[in-house]
């Protein structure tokens, strides 16, 4: 049976309501049992634990609760979009660095009760780096679709724009957040609070978020993930750098890449004629995954509009052209 210490911890996180502490009392109680032998028993807790876990992020997304903040300020609906992503990381085509990175982020993230149990964080803390169109955003909405957990993106210019003077206490009640309502939480447009603080342009009010911003992700100690994501790395202040986890850079695609993207994109469909993928990995030479992949539903748009059965390549070349 469980300590008597553990399972006084489980008690006391339930009636404190303090949820993540509930769930590590009950997962180290099944690891106890794991090593006194107990396996199918340990095995049966895992499953309720992740079952409970799971069902009460369902639950909390079907109520129609974003975070609290949305309850006391309406306004914020429009800065804050939650949902439960269903893609996953086997849906990107991804450079083999950014993959492993990620891959690595998603076991310590899985087994974060067993680092815990040696005083160690798993990893939770991103900034990405890249241009428009290279897969920063759809990354935060496959990881928390690898995890089973919600994702919440902010538009930080939008907090600035719209909450001027505000900032600071909004962009606290999103951290404040954390801890209850466990998901990935992505600040997009960093850039906006991140640039050079020797750079003369800098308003006082974008100064304070940005400090805001930095004690906020240092103090945090949820389990939730904090993804900050910039198409303008140049930019931002090289002292944010050492905030985070993992600084990932995502770069344009490779002709590789290319093939694989328009491949995966028009499965299903046959073209009217042999393909050369290296022919058209050349005319999509500059583009991001997300330019290629609307050429490939452009392609297959027309195939259908005109009432054809196979795609046409010369549609193909003419979408990827268009986009240069």
């Amino acid at each position: 049976m469980a300590a008597a210490d553990q399972i006084k911890s489980l008690i006391k996180s339930f009636g404190d309501g303090d949820e993540e502490h509930f769930f590590a009392s009950a997962m180290h109680i099944a690891a106890s049992e794991a090593r006194k032998g107990h396996t199918t028993f340990a095995q049966e807790l895992k499953f309720l634990i992740e079952k409970a876990r799971k069902n009460r992020s369902l639950s909390f997304l079907d109520r129609n609760k974003t975070i609290p903040i949305s309850q006391s300020k309406r306004e914020l609906h429009e800065l804050i979009e939650v949902f439960q992503p269903k893609i996953r990381l086997s849906d990107m085509i991804l450079a083999p660095d950014v993959k492993v990175a990620l891959i690595k982020l998603v076991n310590e993230q899985r087994k974060w009760e067993m680092l815990r149990q040696y005083n160690l964080m798993p990893r939770r803390k991103l900034l990405l780096l890249g241009p428009p169109g290279c897969g920063k955003t759809m990354t935060a909405q496959a990881l928390a679709g690898e995890l089973g957990i919600p994702v919440f993106i902010m538009r930080l210019d939008g907090l600035i724009s719209k909450f001027m003077g505000e900032s600071i206490a909004k962009l606290r009640l999103i951290f404040d957040a954390m801890p209850d309502h466990r998901g990935v939480y992505l600040f997009d447009e960093f850039d906006s609070i991140g640039s050079h603080r020797n750079q003369g342009q800098d308003v006082g009010e974008i100064k304070r978020v940005l400090n805001s911003f930095l004690i906020n992700i240092e103090k945090d100690q949820s389990n939730s993930i904090i993804i900050a994501a910039t198409n303008m790395p140049e930019a931002l202040d090289k002292a944010l750098f050492r905030r985070f986890d993992d600084i990932i850079t995502y770069p344009l695609p490779i002709k590789s890449e290319v093939i694989d993207t328009i491949k995966k994109n028009l499965s299903g469909f046959k073209f009217s004629e042999r393909i050369n993928y290296q022919n058209l990995a050349k005319d999509a030479e500059g583009l991001n995954y997300s330019d290629i992949v609307r050429a490939c539903e452009e392609t297959i748009k027309e195939m259908i509009l005109h009432g054809l059965k196979k795609l046409k390549k010369s549609d193909l070349v003419t979408a990827l052209k268009k986009r240069k």
